[in-house]
């Protein structure tokens, strides 16, 4: 078919690449005067692929109820904690793609930009960020504004409220809030914000200045230099939860907000804190949950050691979260 191609006036090159065959191959078959194609494939399947009862399972298993709305990057800590393991996450991907199950979603674009200064946590209430996002209401034009503080080491919601307008009295009651209920001592917090009014307005500066807190500030006009609350409002608004209709109300809006920040709290396994809950991170539970999944993957691969080439899933505590670093390593969060 490749010298037919060929005669006929295409390009070697790109005819060896439609029948996925590397040029260089061709050449040498060429050079025995045979056409025939001399791929035989591998003789015998792998040792770790899975059999027929396994794959069968796998799909079971992620087309659950409990999991059909999750993906493969939450499904495996979850049975990882129930003391399960059906694959890893590649393995889950693979399967699926396969099977036609993969959907595409929009790619965030993140664009490289110089970083403020760094800020380091190693313990709950040692850094918190803070933003407002517009939460749309029936009426075109008006908008109500979601005021949320969040732990950056523990990504536990500490604080938030819902009003039908952007002021620093605002942000002052809702982080007098938060720092009543999580028992801060004055001196112990860094507050990042953005650069806008409500941020820097001299109510919200005074209050931060009563309570103890030292408050940072990103650039103006980029959102990048407080990056842990973007990645939280872009988890709320995309959420399977986040209503198809706009608010009516402000009551109404605040009802909806108490019921994600439950579910993000308790429920939702992020993946910046080895897919453990921001509530048993910050009160300090996920060293134990995290040492139950290592043997679970250890007992696993002892079972089956033609599964892993290499070491186990790394489920290490993430002990240093950093804001605005310039490290390259995942661990630096």
């Amino acid at each position: 078919m490749i010298q037919e191609a060929c005669d006929a006036g295409a390009r070697l090159q790109p005819a060896c690449e439609i029948l996925e065959l590397d040029i260089r191959t061709w050449q040498r078959w060429k050079k025995d005067d045979s056409l025939k194609d001399k791929r035989r494939g591998p003789l015998t399947a792998p040792g770790n692929k899975f059999t027929e009862a396994e794959r069968k399972r796998l799909l079971e298993v992620v087309n659950s109820y409990e999991f059909r709305n999750q993906s493969p990057n939450q499904i495996v800590p979850t049975l990882a904690t129930q003391g399960d393991y059906i694959g890893s996450e590649s393995t889950i991907y693979r399967t699926l793609r396969e099977e036609m199950m993969l959907q595409h979603r929009n790619a965030s674009r993140p664009s490289a930009h110089r970083k403020p200064p760094e800020l380091h946590a190693t313990q709950p209430n040692q850094l918190w960020s803070w933003d407002i996002t517009f939460l749309v209401s029936n009426i075109r034009g008006k908008y109500f504004y979601l005021y949320l503080f969040l732990d950056v080491f523990s990504r536990k919601i500490v604080g938030f409220d819902v009003f039908d307008e952007q002021s620093a009295e605002h942000a002052a009651y809702v982080v007098s809030n938060a720092y009543m209920a999580e028992g801060v001592r004055e001196g112990q917090v860094n507050l990042h914000a953005d650069n806008g009014g409500p941020m820097k307005g001299s109510m919200m500066l005074a209050k931060l200045q009563d309570l103890g807190v030292t408050a940072s500030f990103s650039r103006p006009s980029v959102s990048n230099d407080n990056p842990f609350s973007e990645a939280m409002f872009k988890t709320l608004k995309y959420c399977p939860q986040y209503p198809n209709k706009p608010f009516t109300s402000v009551e109404e809006a605040l009802a909806w907000v108490v019921k994600f920040v439950d579910w993000y709290n308790n429920i939702h396994q992020h993946s910046g804190i080895s897919f453990v809950t921001p509530n048993a991170r910050h009160e300090g539970k996920d060293t134990e949950i995290l040492e139950k999944r290592k043997q679970v993957y250890e007992l696993a691969r002892q079972k089956n050691p033609n599964r892993w080439s290499g070491k186990t899933r790394n489920w290490d505590r993430v002990d240093n979260v950093y804001l605005n670093t310039k490290r390259t390593s995942s661990k630096a969060a």
